[in-house]
């Protein structure tokens, strides 16, 4: 496949004007900043990594992950190991909400069991099942028995299974798997004593089993009980020795466990606000009149453009200061973020909330993006138990929802979401936070891009994708929350043929960040197309209904969007957060 860049000769990567290469294969930093600069200057800001203004053969660019790492997934930190394949499967059927379980069949219980088996018996040397798979797949069966409606509990192939391999697999798991399996000893055919018995190794270990034993009986914790468990056991691997505070068998069935169970709203908010306090000063106070907290999903994009970043850039223009969070690679898509896009264009993406509040304050830019990894380390320290329990935990809705940088002016959160039923969960955050904003998006993926495409008259049930729903500061003077912030509530399906949007198929970009990097950077230089849309279209919708000043009129709105992109100064911001993000530091 050719990527047409710019009619010109192609050149060799080994081309002397890219040849300030680390050893990852990216430009270094400073080349990478010059570089991108230098393109801005000339009018043509298509960044090309290693070749910009020339025909790339796509081939030859991701030639190997140490030349071109522009697939998201040549971002997965390499010293996670991986899950073995076989289970993993198996957790993606069971490990799931009480309607949307698929039970196994006889013969897929079978493999999957005897997998585990030969495992734990050392024979499988590459394709060990882990001691996170173990706890989510063998915690996902044990709720499924005791709590699930019966179309999503045990089928009769899984019993016959599970009868004939339970008495070989208590001769060989360890017995933290054991009281996962059969907590009470009423599960399995043939009874152990083992769970009924299990309490632990340890303080933190202990807490943990004694909640576990609620959550595998499909019940639900105070707010005090998650935010102890979690302050106990994290981060994983912490201590002197080497070794985690606690078996990752039982902190991972904990983690699907809760999901599995559909969190409660005091659950939600023990996790939410369990490491406000983590970096242990106060958050900072950026001096701007507005700030929106962006919570996108941390697991990225995988088949369609991700337009935040862009949309950052331009709220930016007009005053709207945008604080991103996220990571550069999360599991389960592993799909595109704006951590691996704005690594990739060149910016510095390891800054603290004080770097962050310095560049949202800076007139030329007015955004930024914090990691987790720096201002949340120990759920940072969840990425790899993440990956092997396969569905997303509570913290994947909690994490979206977070303020690492506060304002004097009013503060606004937009998350993206999927399922029905999260949005109220997230907007209850949103208020808990007390901003004076929240706006949920069911965006494209479950992302925050709402789309120009037409709705499907196939399109699944519930709420359709571009439904938007939240609370604002109202014009006219109504009665205070409890927390003295008056606020209104509304909720729309936006259409984009209403505000005069020609619909348009999603760009694709099937988890290349060059390709989504190409189509956000060509939109901001003005070209019209899909990707130009939607970042005008989020842009300008965000603005209107969150009701920010000067949007208070959609139309206008969307216009002063285009002319953000239009003039130039959307871009040039973009250009301004790669160089500065190098000299705040």
């Amino acid at each position: 496949m050719t990527l047409l860049i710019n009619s010109a000769p192609k050149p060799s990567l080994t081309h002397s004007r890219f040849s300030s290469t680390n050893r990852t294969g990216f430009l270094s930093s400073k080349t990478r900043v010059s570089f991108l600069c230098q393109e801005h200057r000339r009018g043509s800001v298509f960044v090309r990594a290693n070749a910009a203004h020339f025909a790339i053969d796509e081939a030859e660019l991701l030639e190997s992950f140490h030349s071109n790492p522009a697939i998201s997934s040549f971002y997965r930190p390499p010293n996670i190991p991986r899950p073995n394949q076989t289970v993993l499967e198996a957790q993606a059927r069971v490990c799931t909400g009480p309607e949307q379980t698929k039970p196994l069949t006889e013969e897929q219980a079978f493999k999957v069991l005897d997998t585990i088996l030969r495992s734990a018996r050392g024979e499988l040397k590459d394709e060990e099942v882990s001691k996170a798979q173990l706890g989510a797949f063998f915690a996902g069966m044990t709720i499924r028995a005791n709590s699930f409606p019966e179309p999503t509990q045990w089928s009769e192939g899984e019993r016959r299974a599970m009868d004939a391999f339970w008495p070989r697999l208590l001769q060989v798991l360890p017995q933290d798997i054991i009281f996962v399996a059969d907590p009470e000893g009423t599960i399995m055919a043939a009874g152990s004593s083992i769970g009924p018995n299990y309490v632990g190794d340890g303080t933190a270990e202990m807490r943990l089993v004694g909640a576990l034993r609620e959550v595998l009986a499909g019940g639900h914790l105070g707010y005090e009980e998650v935010q102890g468990v979690m302050r106990d056991v994290l981060p994983l691997n912490s201590d002197n020795d080497g070794f985690g505070k606690v078996s990752e068998s039982l902190l991972a069935a904990f983690l699907i466990g809760q999901r599995m169970n559909r969190e409660t709203d005091r659950e939600l908010k023990a996790y939410c606000l369990a490491f406000d306090d983590e970096l242990g000063t106060r958050t900072p106070i950026a001096d701007v009149n507005s700030l929106t907290h962006y919570g996108e999903p941390y697991d990225g994009n995988t088949r369609f453009f991700k337009s935040t970043l862009f949309v950052a850039a331009v709220r930016a223009c007009y005053g709207e200061s945008c604080l991103l969070h996220g990571v550069e690679w999360m599991p389960p898509k592993g799909g595109i973020t704006e951590g691996q896009l704005l690594k990739f264009m060149g910016a510095n993406i390891h800054l603290s909330p004080a770097h962050a509040k310095t560049l949202l304050e800076d007139e030329n830019v007015g955004f930024a993006f914090v990691n987790q990894k720096e201002v949340q380390p120990s759920l940072y320290s969840l990425i790899g138990l993440r990956e092997h329990i396969k569905k997303r935990p509570t913290l994947a809705t909690a994490e979206k929802v977070q303020q690492f940088v506060r304002a004097r002016g009013k503060e606004a959160i937009v998350a993206g979401f999927y399922h029905g039923g999260y949005e109220n969960a997230l907007l209850m955050l949103m208020r808990r936070r007390r901003v004076h904003s929240g706006l949920v998006v069911k965006g494209e993926e479950g992302a925050l891009s709402m789309t120009t495409k037409e709705r499907s008259v196939n399109a699944s049930k519930g709420l359709p994708v571009n439904h938007c729903s939240g609370f604002r500061t109202p014009k006219m003077a109504v009665l205070p929350d409890v927390d003295g912030i008056s606020r209104e509530s509304f909720s729309i399906d936006v259409n984009a043929k209403d505000y005069g949007f020609e619909p348009t198929d999603t760009p694709r970009t099937d988890r290349s960040v060059l390709k989504n990097m190409e189509l956000g950077l060509a939109a901001l230089r003005g070209e019209k197309g899909p990707a130009y849309d939607r970042i005008v279209l989020n842009a300008g919708m965000v603005d209107h209904l969150l009701g920010c000043s000067g949007a208070e009129d959609v139309m206008a709105a969307l216009d002063r969007a285009r002319e953000a992109i239009d003039s130039g100064k959307a871009l040039k911001r973009l250009m301004n957060y790669i160089q500065m993000s190098h000299k705040v530091v």
